[in-house]
């Protein structure tokens, strides 16, 4: 069965004065069972509007979305008892409340029986490194550790399919590593992971496709391996000690695509193709630059090369 099923999704908000915003804008995407999907894009790129309307918390303007066979309009109920979602921060979970209390809470109101939800409370209390705060209220909690028990919360049910927005966000390294260990053996019983992420490294070493979003536009779905290929021969070198007459002979070569260069004489190359490439390493060679170091690309320059770049507009 199809986990996923989006056809001609839109999403569209009005605001201040009548004016409309697209948050989704003709999104069609199709999930199968037990994938683990990164959904990539920009803070408003529509990844949070995507993972609400999936989750039967938004409706959309047009288009139909179908979760494990189940319209998120037509049929919600079947949605909601089969699909987790972490939205992180405070949102859905109260902070006088302990950990282990809100999970409780939260287990009652999914249906579970008074002895299920305590054992399997527990259970996640146990997985997650929670024990020894289980007891505390949550607003003493790290942003991390209220994430844990974000993830906690949602799995709670057993879920079929897993929607999860920033999930590490605020984890330490230990945590973020004990989360994708979690994702993998979550993947590995037949759950379907939808993860909404800036992480690329994460991205790219769990899951079986990526998704790039920007605007409320998908853009490119693909294996990270496939996506990686469309660029063709691409290469990132880096080097010191650059003057900037030979930054400037860089920058001139055909297959050069960008190349930055600071006052400290730190040069940063993006280069398509074979020849260009011996031709940078050739120039860097002769103006004796140092610790010059050429990596393949990674699912970071995919992104960049994608989405455009806002951050820095004015």
């Amino acid at each position: 069965m199809t986990a996923l099923d989006i056809r001609h999704l839109s999403r569209r908000f009005r605001v201040r004065r009548g004016k409309e915003v697209v948050a989704l804008d003709d999104v069609s995407l199709r999930v199968e069972r037990g994938e683990v999907i990164g959904l990539l894009g920009p803070n408003g790129a529509g990844k949070t509007t995507l993972s609400r309307i999936l989750t039967t918390l938004l409706i959309p303007t047009s288009g139909t979305a179908r979760v494990l066979g189940h319209d998120v309009v037509a049929d919600p109920e079947p949605v909601r008892r089969r699909v987790g979602l972490v939205l992180g921060g405070e949102r859905g979970l109260y902070g006088r409340l302990t950990a282990r209390q809100n999970l409780r809470y939260w287990a009652a109101l999914q249906g579970l029986a008074s002895s299920d939800a305590r054992r399997r409370s527990e259970e996640l209390i146990e997985r997650l490194g929670l024990f020894d705060r289980a007891d505390d209220r949550l607003e003493t909690f790290s942003r991390g550790m209220v994430q844990r028990v974000h993830l906690a919360r949602a799995l709670l049910h057993r879920p079929e399919l897993i929607v999860l927005d920033e999930p590490t966000a605020g984890m330490d390294p230990n945590a973020a590593a004990g989360f994708r260990t979690l994702v993998r053996e979550l993947q590995s019983t037949g759950v379907t992971i939808l993860l909404a992420t800036h992480d690329m490294p994460e991205a790219q070493a769990l899951c079986s496709r990526v998704a790039l979003i920007d605007r409320g536009r998908l853009l490119r779905v693909g294996a990270p391996g496939a996506l990686l290929t469309e660029l063709g021969q691409y290469h990132l070198i880096t080097a010191v000690g650059v003057d900037e007459a030979t930054a400037a002979r860089v920058r001139a070569l055909r297959g050069v695509r960008g190349a930055e260069h600071d006052t400290e004489g730190s040069l940063r190359v993006e280069a398509t193709g074979g020849d260009v490439l011996t031709e940078v390493l050739g120039l860097l060679t002769r103006s004796r630059a140092a610790h010059v170091a050429v990596t393949a690309p990674s699912l970071g320059e995919v992104y960049r090369s994608v989405i455009e770049d806002r951050e820095l507009a004015v």
